[in-house]
C-alpha cells in the first residue's frame, strides 16, 4: 500500500482530532439537554422526593374522579393526567384523559412498589408515566405528554448532526490550511535539497523565519551547505595547488629521464660526471615528490580524520619528535615539563617534527624547545621572517621568497595548524627579540594524568 504524503497525513490527523472534539461536545450537549427535559417531566409526574402520595389528596382525588375519561384534546393546555387503577378489576377512576394500563401497572397495584416508565394515551400519544401503589389492590398513575419533547429532541439531534457535518468539513478545510502553512518551510527545504542535488549549487540558502523547530532546521541546513561549500572550495584549492606544485618536479623528472633515454637510444653516452649529476637530480626530485605526496596525504586525512582521540603525555610526544629531528642532524636544546592532553599522537608528533625541521632549515645554531603549562615554544636563531609575510606562514603551499631555493613543499606549517586546531589548541609564529623566529603552540590539558 502506498504511504500517504506528510501533508495528507497531517490533514487527516487534524480533521480526526477536531471532528472527535466536535462529536464529544455535541454528544455532551445532547445528553445534558435530554437529561434536563426528562428530569423536568419526571418532576411533573412524581411526588416530591421523600414524600409519598398524600392520603388526604388521594381521598380528595377519589371523591372527585370520574368513571369515564375526559375526551382527548391536545390542542389546549396540557392536561394533568391521573387515574386510580384496581387490581381486582374495579373500574378505573379518572381525573382527565385516560392512560393506557399495562400488566406491569396492575402488578404494582396488586403487589406494591412503583415504576417510572414510558406509556401511551389511548390514541397512541407518548406519555411519561409514574405508577405507585397507594393502598391494598390499588395504584395511582400520573402521566405527562412527552411526544413534543421527543420531537424537539429529534430535531435537536438532526441539528447537531448537521452542525457536526459542517464542523467536520470545516475541520478538513482547517487541517488542509494548517498543513499547508506548517509544511511550507519544509517544502522550501525540500525544494532547496532537490535543487542542490540536481545542480550541486551549494550556495543555495533558505530564508529563516522565527525561532521554532522549522527555523532551527533551516538554520542547520544553511550551516551545513555553507560548511559543504567551504569544504568543496578547500578541496578544489588543494587539488589546484597540488597540481601546480607537482608540475615542476614532474617536468624536471621527465626532462632528465628523456635526456638519459635519448643518450642511450642514440648511442651517445653522457660523461660520467654529467650522468651522475643527472641521476642525483632525479633522486632529489623523487624525494621532493615523495615529501609532497606525503604532506598532501596528511592534509587530506586530517580534514576527514575520525580516529578516536586519546589522553596522551604531550611531553613524551615532543621528546619523540626531538629525537627524530636529532637523527636528521638538528641540534636541539629542550626543557620539557609534564603535560597531558587529548588528541591524536601521530598527528601531534608530525606537527612538532615539522616545527623542528622548519627551524633547522634556518637556524645556524641550536633550536630551543620549551614545554611549560601546556605551551610549547620552538625558537630558532635564523634571519627571521619579514613582517608582511607573517600572516601567510600557515597557508598551504605558501613559501617565503627567501625559502624557495630550500627543499620543502610549503605544507609543513599548514599541517601544524591543522593538527593543533583538531586537538583544540592554537599556534602562532612571530619574530623573536634579537633575531630568529619563535613558534608558540598551546594545547588544553593538565599537568597531571586524569583519573579516567
Amino acid at each position: 500500500m502506498k504511504r500517504r504524503s506528510l501533508r495528507s497525513r497531517l490533514t487527516l490527523l487534524v480533521t480526526v482530532a477536531v471532528a472527535l472534539a466536535i462529536a464529544i461536545c455535541l454528544g455532551a450537549s445532547f445528553f445534558i439537554v435530554n437529561k434536563a427535559l426528562n428530569d423536568e417531566v419526571n418532576r411533573r409526574v412524581m411526588p416530591p422526593p421523600g414524600r409519598s402520595q398524600d392520603p388526604y389528596e388521594l381521598e380528595d382525588f377519589l371523591s372527585n374522579c370520574k368513571r369515564r375519561p375526559a375526551p382527548i384534546n391536545w390542542h389546549g393546555p396540557a392536561p394533568e393526567m391521573s387515574q386510580i387503577i384496581y387490581a381486582d378489576g374495579q373500574p378505573t377512576c379518572y381525573n382527565a384523559t385516560a392512560i393506557t394500563i399495562t400488566a406491569n401497572d396492575l402488578a404494582i397495584a396488586a403487589k406494591g412498589g412503583s415504576s417510572l416508565h414510558n406509556g401511551t394515551a389511548p390514541d397512541g400519544t407518548a406519555l411519561r408515566v409514574y405508577t405507585a401503589n397507594v393502598g391494598p389492590g390499588m395504584a395511582i398513575m400520573n402521566g405527562a405528554r412527552i411526544d413534543g419533547m421527543q420531537g424537539a429532541l429529534r430535531k435537536l439531534a438532526l441539528l447537531l448532526v448537521g452542525v457536526a457535518g459542517v464542523g467536520v468539513f470545516g475541520a478538513a478545510w482547517a487541517g488542509r490550511a494548517i498543513s499547508r502553512t506548517v509544511l511550507r518551510p519544509v517544502e522550501r527545504l525540500t525544494g532547496a535539497v532537490e535543487h542542490i542535488a540536481q545542480t550541486e549549487d551549494l550556495d543555495t540558502t533558505i530564508p529563516v523565519e522565527g525561532d521554532d523547530e522549522i527555523a532551527r532546521l533551516s538554520t542547520s541546513f544553511n550551516s551545513m551547505t555553507t560548511a559543504l561549500a567551504g569544504s568543496r572550495d578547500r578541496q578544489r584549492q588543494l587539488v589546484a595547488d597540488a597540481g601546480h606544485e607537482l608540475r615542476t618536479p614532474l617536468t624536471t623528472l621527465r626532462t632528465n629521464i628523456d635526456l638519459l633515454l635519448r643518450s642511450e637510444q642514440q648511442g651517445r653516452a653522457l660523461e660520467p660526471g654529467a650522468k651522475e649529476r643527472l641521476l642525483v637530480n632525479v633522486k632529489a626530485q623523487f624525494a621532493e615528490l615523495s615529501t609532497l605526496v606525503g604532506d598532501l596525504l596528511q592534509l587530506s586525512r586530517g580534514e576527514t580524520d575520525h580516529e578516536p582521540h586519546i589522553e596522551l603525555a604531550f611531553h613524551d610526544v615532543v621528546q619523540s619528535a626531538i629525537e627524530r629531528a636529532r637523527l636528521r642532524g638538528a641540534e636541539v636544546e629542550a626543557s620539557l615539563d609534564p603535560w597531558f592532553t587529548v588528541g591524536n599522537p601521530a598527528s601531534l608528533e608530525r606537527a612538532v617534527v615539522n616545527l623542528l625541521d622548519n627551524a633547522a632549515k634556518f637556524s645556524p645554531g641550536a633550536i630551543e624547545v620549551t614545554l611549560a603549562n601546556g605551551t610549547l615554544t620552538v625558537r630558532d636563531h635564523g634571519p627571521g621572517i619579514p613582517e608582511d609575510e607573517l600572516p601567510h606562514v600557515f597557508e598551504r603551499f605558501w613559501r617565503s621568497p627567501s625559502a624557495r631555493p630550500l627543499p620543502g613543499s610549503g605544507l609543513g606549517l599548514a599541517i601544524v595548524a591543522q593538527a593543533v586546531e583538531v586537538a583544540g589548541g592554537a599556534v602562532r609564529l612571530e619574530n623573536a627579540p634579537g633575531g630568529g623566529v619563535v613558534v608558540t603552540l598551546t594545547l588544553p590539558g593538565s599537568a597531571v594524568l586524569s583519573s579516567r
